[in-house]
């Protein structure tokens, strides 16, 4: 998933960040609600975590800007300390789609994230995927390629999973660039390293490569991984 944390503490922001990132997810953030609403507009997201407390445009204004000027409809997780029945009504009220008090569990928001994201794109996002002999279990993060266990950093996990998500597709490389990366890869050269990283495991681990290089455009994963 591609997710927005929007969050002015910077320690909180930056557990979040560090421990979704860690998950495979994609991560952008903002410390105030200016920014916030410019990147949500902006690009898109799977997902936004959302603190009540902000500078320059508070969180529930936010939320409603969101809703109903940039008729946003990514979920939007609101993370705060305000725990009181009212504030809870009122981020409803205003666009929220769930609601957790700070201090709160990282593994807690990641699952809270994952099902507002199967409920919105209608999809069973904890399904194991399945290609030939090659499997990825998007929950433990568990790959295996012939019986082998496969080892990989999360940025080639999420590489691996939307190669997964539609087998013998032709991914261009623009698009897997941003849905990895949003817009923020290193240079031309961070998709091939990443790909060169997650071939050369799957070789390792199966004995031959099931992703094929489509010249001039990009790669896709054969439908029967062999």
């Amino acid at each position: 998933m591609r997710v927005l944390i929007i969050e002015d503490d910077p320690a909180i922001a930056a557990n979040l960040y560090d421990f979704l990132e860690a998950r495979g997810h994609s991560v952008d953030a903002a410390a105030d609600g200016l920014t916030a609403l410019h990147l949500a507009v902006t690009h898109e997201f799977d997902g936004i975590l959302l603190d009540l407390g902000l500078p320059g445009i508070d969180g529930i204004a936010l939320c409603r800007k969101l809703r109903e000027e940039a008729h946003l409809d990514t979920p939007i997780l609101i993370v705060t300390a305000r725990d009181t029945l009212d504030d809870k009504l009122k981020g409803f009220e205003h666009g929220a789609d769930d609601y957790l008090v700070k201090p709160f569990a990282l593994k807690e928001v990641e699952a809270r994230l994952l099902a507002l994201h199967k409920r919105h794109t209608g999809k069973l996002v904890s399904r194991t995927l399945q290609a030939g002999e090659l499997t990825l279990d998007p929950k433990t993060l568990s790959i295996r390629f012939a019986g082998a266990a496969v080892k990989l950093p999360p940025k080639c996990i999420r590489l691996l999973e939307r190669l997964m998500s539609e087998p013998g597709r032709v991914f261009g490389r623009r698009e897997l660039e941003t849905e990895v990366w949003g817009d923020t890869q290193e240079s031309s050269d961070t998709l091939r390293s990443h790909m060169h990283i997650l071939r050369r495991a799957l070789i390792d681990a199966g004995g031959r490569d099931p992703i094929e290089t489509v010249h001039g455009i990009g790669y896709r994963l054969r439908s029967d991984a062999t």
